[in-house]
């Protein structure tokens, strides 16, 4: 008998039996035979059933079209990370760190293994819209001390991070996790990512829109269905409510961004989404217009059409060419947009710049200090946070004076800091001693409100500097000897996957190894410098101005750069950013030596 010879309900009889059979493989412990559709069983041309389908089905197109696949492509279905969970706990339970493509398996849960920089796994969590209660807040720090090393980190995605997880420890940190509400699936790999919206939402004065509602939604929809799990790549997604916090939507693959729409023959007035596509910085490439906009009762079904379009067309064998970004390239926004219209079943209203008024500028140094909020008499905190770092007793600390002197919420942002809300405007100055018993404050300086760094090499394999490090050592360098009367934005990142955006910094640096000396084969911890990045409607990606400078002449060098600005700007106006734009390169560098000439 030939495999064409088998009917319909063969075929089912096969893919059950073998779906039996990889199912009590994987009760044990061990891993699947191998990939083994009901198809392929059958010998058929059976479609691929279940959520898993569309992405088996667009490996097998790139397949048929004579491609090879990615190795994380083969890796996801061969054995399907959520499949895997068992063997995961069997694995760690006995001390066992992931080898191969299990690596890449494992972050599908939020695990993260980080050798060569530590011999320990990291865990990253999902917390829509950044918010958590002080109560979860606080039996984090718990979660840290009992399983991880003590601290969290507040990452660009307004998310924590725990660090320094050994392999037993593993699985009853996330299970710990979710006992009191917090979920780490899918929070790494090939998955959509932390949910980001307006710090401030629901307590801003200037916001269009709260965007927690959105963001929940979109949080719960994507934990719920399988489907938005294994995508070509990484996914992010972010709602900008038109608060006074910039929320970075631009950088994300999709940008829902509050606009007022007026006048409109087409569509009802009021408050809508401006829907942005293909955001990716670490790529020099914003979230572009699109021209549509969508009705925030939508969002949930717009990105969802959107995912499941790039599902079925994003690369999957060249990792570098798999993000939305190429996929817009190759087929252009209008073919793109026909296609997820036509999976949504509906047209998208499409509205002329002249119908939308677009939010106020924000204030890109109101996530530190004290701010009135909306509720009479209320003030937000913004604490400032050295390099996004938390011991766990700050946390607990931090938990206290929200739930006694706060609302009970505790507000992380994308500039690795978070925000205590709902403080009465009397408290304030209660809170800032509080504050500094924990060795922290609300207090900052241009420099250090605007400081943004990744993990750095003391805990990423992919870094070549110490991030953080160079970053306080900026702020402890530049405050005492540069008067700043206005925001400036100083990003580290440690790798090409720009973690902390250094194209969009007016200040950014990507960390480098330097020869440590003319003609020598050795190298030491350096960057190569940037400026003129911005965000929003200032929107540019930063060019290069200096390479392999060593980490140590960083901070005098951002010194120099920063006096060079106050001495030539045309007056109190101009932005750094201005500055930098319209200065060439040539002439700005000759400013900077001229301030080291006279010093």
């Amino acid at each position: 008998m030939s495999g064409q010879d088998f009917n319909d309900e063969q075929r089912r009889y096969l893919e059950g039996f073998v779906s039996g059979v990889q199912a009590g493989r994987t009760a044990h412990g061990l891993k699947p035979l191998g990939c083994v559709t009901g198809a392929q069983a059958g010998g058929g041309s059976a479609t691929p059933s279940g959520p898993d389908a569309p992405h088996i089905s667009a490996m097998a197109r790139a397949e048929a079209s004579g491609s090879k696949l990615a190795s994380e492509e083969k890796a996801k279905r061969e054995e399907h990370p959520f499949d895997a969970y068992t063997r995961l706990k069997a694995e760690t339970s006995a001390g066992q760190y992931p080898k191969g493509v299990d690596n890449f398996r494992w972050r599908f849960h939020g695990l993260f293994y980080v050798a060569p920089a530590q011999d320990s796994f990291m865990c990253r969590l999902r917390i829509a819209n950044g918010i958590l209660s002080a109560w979860q807040f606080g039996k984090v720090a718990d979660i840290a001390d009992a399983h991880g090393g003590g601290y969290s980190h507040v990452t660009t995605r307004a998310n924590l991070q725990i660090r320094e997880i050994t392999a037993e420890h593993a699985v009853p940190m996330i299970e710990a996790l979710a006992d009191i509400g917090l979920v780490c699936k899918g929070s790494g790999a090939d998955n959509i990512r932390n949910v980001t919206g307006s710090a401030t939402a629901g307590i801003d004065a200037v916001e269009l829109i709260d965007t927690r509602p959105y963001a929940r939604q979109w949080h719960h929809h994507i934990l719920n269905d399988r489907a938005l799990y294994g995508l070509p790549r990484k996914f992010n997604v972010a709602f900008d409510g038109g608060g006074a916090i910039p929320v970075l939507e631009d950088t994300n693959d999709i940008a829902f961004t509050a606009v007022t729409v007026k006048d409109s023959a087409s569509v009802e007035p009021g408050v809508w989404f401006r829907l942005g596509l293909g955001g990716i910085t670490g790529h020099r490439d914003f979230a572009r217009p699109t021209g549509v906009y969508v009705r925030p009762a939508d969002a949930t079904a717009v990105a969802d059409a959107i995912v499941r379009v790039y599902t079925d067309l994003g690369d999957r064998t060249d990792r570098k060419k798999a993000r939305l970004k190429y996929v817009l390239d190759s087929m252009g926004f209008d073919a793109f947009l026909a296609a997820v219209e036509t999976k949504l079943g509906w047209p998208m209203a499409r509205l002329d710049d002249a119908h939308v008024v677009a939010p106020i500028q924000q204030n890109r140094q109101a996530h530190v200090g004290i701010h009135p909020q909306v509720q009479p008499g209320k003030v937000w905190v913004g604490v400032v946070l050295d390099g996004g770092r938390l011991t766990s007793e700050q946390m607990r600390g931090l938990a206290r004076i929200s739930n006694e002197l706060g609302d009970g919420d505790i507000r992380l942002t994308v500039w690795q800091n978070l925000l205590i809300s709902g403080v009465d405007g009397h408290q304030a100055r209660k809170v800032e001693a509080r504050l500094n018993a924990l060795g922290l404050t609300s207090i900052a300086s241009s420099v250090r409100a605007g400081l943004v760094a990744c993990t750095g090499s003391p805990s990423c394999k992919f870094a070549a500097a110490d991030t953080k490090r160079t970053a306080k050592a900026i702020a402890e360098w530049v405050e005492p000897r540069v008067a700043l009367d206005g925001p400036i934005n100083v990003h580290l990142t440690g790798c090409h996957h720009s973690c902390a955006q250094h194209y969009i910094g007016d200040i950014g640096l990507i960390a480098c190894r330097v020869p440590a000396a003319p003609d020598s084969e050795d190298t030491v911890e350096g960057f190569h410098v940037h400026v003129g990045g911005g965000f929003g409607p200032d929107a540019k990606i930063a060019h290069e101005l200096y390479r392999d400078v060593k980490v140590e002449d960083c901070p005098p060098l951002i010194e120099r750069m920063l006096k060079a600005y106050l001495a030539n700007r045309t007056g109190k106006q101009q932005t750094f950013q201005a500055f930098t734009r319209a200065t060439e390169p040539a002439t700005l560098k000759f400013m900077i030596e001229a301030v080291e000439a006279a010093a």
